[in-house]
């Protein structure tokens, strides 16, 4: 596998071809799950085939572990363990390897991603701890798993949209490409409510880049055009007795404690008339 930093092959040395002396059974009620694993929902369908797959064939790759006192943690092969307890085996190939906590969160991450098991927002949460726990930086991180830099920061950027956007990510509705567009909405009001549209009527991210353009569009021209002030009943039938009386257009502007009368005019006998209505000549 190759193409994500030092790659698996790297990091577990070799395992996609172990030697066999190096592969040994253990009982599935010694091994427990990898509690930092990124991958936190399974696909169920798939899940039940591949334990459908492993009834039949047995574990092909062996899953590997590291020894915690008296019990052994997944590294990499997560989805093949749980298949493999759902498939009724009650032991498993496994590959013993010494790995610090860092280590197996890097194999951990990448063999999700070399797999594309990973959706955008639980790529995101394994880089962030990634970053958190073992003080890394985003270039760090980025070199480590072979990726680029603005990559690694579009990635976490998606932890800091609403918890509307995470959802609709968490159950594949939306992607990566979708809610970088989607965060350049300033208002998160509109920013959820082009989510949900997106999500509900199956937007490309094509699409979805016209529709926020649009929005965004949409909302500078509001912004732009003065709002007008409601009226109230006095001041309306205030208006319309003026504009009865002097003949032309009148609008008032403001509220019974300030603002300003606007009276318009065509000509300068137009002016004239209204300037004698108004003076009582």
């Amino acid at each position: 596998m190759k193409g994500l930093g030092k790659g698996l092959d790297a990091l577990l040395g070799g395992y996609e071809e172990p030697n066999e002396t190096a592969v040994s059974t253990l009982s599935v009620y010694l091994i427990d799950n990898n509690s930092d694993q990124p991958r936190k929902k399974f696909d169920e369908a798939k899940l039940v085939e591949l334990a459908n797959s492993i009834a039949q064939h047995g574990i092909v790759q062996p899953i590997i572990v590291r020894k915690v006192g008296e019990r052994y943690s997944i590294i990499a092969g997560e989805r093949r363990f749980r298949a493999a307890r759902r498939a009724g085996l009650n032991e498993v190939p496994v590959i013993v390897r010494e790995m610090d906590e860092q280590q197996v969160l890097e194999v951990s991450l990448i063999e999700n991603l070399q797999r594309e098991n990973l959706n955008a927002l639980e790529e995101a949460a394994a880089i962030r701890t990634l970053m958190d726990e073992h003080d890394l930086t985003q270039d760090e991180v980025a070199k480590r798993l072979g990726k680029s830099r603005p990559a690694i920061a579009n990635a976490v950027r998606l932890l800091s949209l609403p918890e509307e956007l995470q959802a609709l990510v968490l159950e594949d509705k939306l992607s990566a490409g979708h809610c970088r567009v989607l965060a350049s909405v300033p208002d998160e009001e509109l920013m959820i409510k082009l989510a949900g549209l997106a999500a509900a009527e199956g937007w490309s991210v094509r699409e979805t880049e016209r529709r926020v353009a649009d929005a965004l569009d949409a909302k500078k021209l509001e912004k732009r055009q003065p709002k007008r002030e409601k009226l109230s009943t006095d001041m309306k039938s205030a208006q319309d007795s003026l504009r009865e009386h002097l003949g032309t257009k009148v609008r008032f502007r403001g509220d019974e404690n300030k603002g300003k009368i606007v009276i318009e005019y065509y000509s300068k006998d137009e002016l004239a008339g209204i300037y004698d209505r108004i003076m009582g000549n």
